[in-house]
């Protein structure tokens, strides 16, 4: 196993430089640039002084000396293929760069966002699983009876409405109308002063309708996967055997097809669970004012904050290999047959 998890984490560095070296040469040709919006600025007639600060330009356009300085402020003096090569040097001492527009550190950005993201993810992950496999056993023992038939529809109703508009009518329902949890935020603003009960009670008072918007479309597929798990192990020849040496009905499910039901869903658990934090949060975030990675990210792409757009990919896309080498890992926890020599 130890050789395999090597060649794992050596095929990780060329997937790496691809998804860097192909990101950094679309940034290339993508306009808009930092350069440019300051140009842009200094032809409305509104530039950055010596200080940082903004002063009146006139309306006149930059000369070549403060191009050059302006490009070399931004690290664009250098071509092309030396700044991938430093950038490259850096990502591989983790140094994620500076923010362009921000001024912090890109590495200081990313701890400073993901409280935020932290919250969201572990609460649609625990919440999503936590009904999602006991609601798939219980389908797959009423397989066919009116109980799996009123929840499958009730969660495909659910998985069918995007989070987004959910969440607005969360928020306009019982956040506007009947203003029974609070409209945007984390905290409340007298947060700090509060005691530690009451700020437990606050944080669960704010987090509630962006997580319901979350749970509802996120726990449809596992629940459903659940159920088709175990229907196909009730199905096969050593559950008839262990019902025919009289073992009770409940020793089979949980003994027996429990464990082998739940690989496909296990296997995809750290997936799952990483994927809470960084995939699907970035329109909740936007709707419910919470300032976390997926907000950071998107308004980096707009703005066009490069350190911040690689940093973070190169951050994401690490953490996404590392999680799909742990879930190929988890095949051989939950099945000791796998072998992966």
């Amino acid at each position: 196993m130890w050789v395999y998890i090597l060649k794992r984490l050596l095929l990780m560095l060329p997937t790496l430089f691809g998804v860097l070296l192909l990101t950094f040469v679309v940034i290339q040709f993508v306009p808009g640039g930092p350069v440019e919006q300051y140009l842009a600025e200094a032809r409305a007639g509104l530039g950055h002084g010596a200080e940082g600060g903004s002063v009146y330009r006139g309306a006149q356009g930059v000369d070549p000396q403060r191009l050059a300085q302006i490009k070399a402020l931004y690290g664009f003096d250098k071509p092309a293929h030396e700044r991938f090569v430093q950038m490259l040097g850096q990502f591989a001492r983790f140094d994620l760069g500076t923010s362009f527009f921000q001024n912090k550190a890109v590495a200081d950005l990313v701890v400073e966002k993901l409280p935020v993201s932290i919250s969201l993810g572990l609460w649609t992950f625990f919440i999503s699983y936590a009904v999602a496999v006991p609601l798939g056993v219980a389908k797959a023992v009423r397989a066919g009876s009116r109980f799996d038939v009123l929840t499958t529809l009730l969660v495909l109703v659910g998985y069918a409405i995007p989070g987004f508009v959910l969440g607005v009518a969360l928020l306009v329902i019982f956040g506007g109308q009947l203003q029974w949890f609070p409209l945007r935020g984390l905290t409340s603003s007298n947060w700090e002063e509060m005691s530690w009960g009451a700020r437990v009670v606050d944080y669960l008072w704010h987090i509630a309708l962006p997580v319901t918007a979350m749970v509802l479309g996120s726990f449809a597929v596992t629940a459903m996967l659940t159920k088709n798990a175990f229907l196909e192990e009730i199905r096969k020849q050593y559950v008839l055997t262990a019902r025919a040496k009289g073992l009770s009905e409940r020793q089979v499910l949980w003994k027996h097809v429990f464990r082998n039901a739940l690989i496909p869903i296990v296997t995809g658990f750290p997936a799952a669970f990483v994927g809470a934090f960084f995939a699907g949060s970035l329109l909740i975030e936007t709707l419910f004012s919470l300032d976390g990675l997926g907000l950071l990210s998107y308004e980096s792409v707009i703005r066009r904050d490069y350190p911040v757009v690689l940093g973070t990919l190169y951050l994401f896309t690490l953490i996404g290999l590392v999680t799909k080498l742990i879930s190929d890992l988890c095949y051989v926890w939950v099945d000791p047959r796998v072998k992966f020599d």
